[in-house]
């Protein structure tokens, strides 16, 4: 092995354990605490931007999620295959 081969794999190394010693204490500091939005009324307003760099453009854009889990789940049913409530 040459030597730049060497310095390579010690900074991947390094760069791994950085990001598995982060996912560790992420996963330990987060441990109990609910995920996601109660149920209940109204909409979570997600902001879902994307731009590209160098003046390339981009998409800039909200959605709403239900915080009913029935509504929510009806947001995945076919229209097509959809009821009238």
């Amino acid at each position: 092995m040459t030597a730049q081969a060497l310095v390579i794999g010690g900074l991947v190394a390094a760069i791994a354990a950085v990001v598995v010693i982060r996912t560790l204490a992420v996963m330990r500091a987060e441990k109990g605490r609910p995920r996601g939005a109660a149920p209940g009324r109204g909409h979570t307003r997600v902001e879902a931007g994307y731009w590209s760099g160098g003046g390339g453009g981009g998409h800039d854009g909200h959605f709403d999620v239900p915080r009913d889990p029935q509504d929510y789940a009806r947001r995945f049913v076919p229209r097509a295959q959809r009821r009238k409530p």
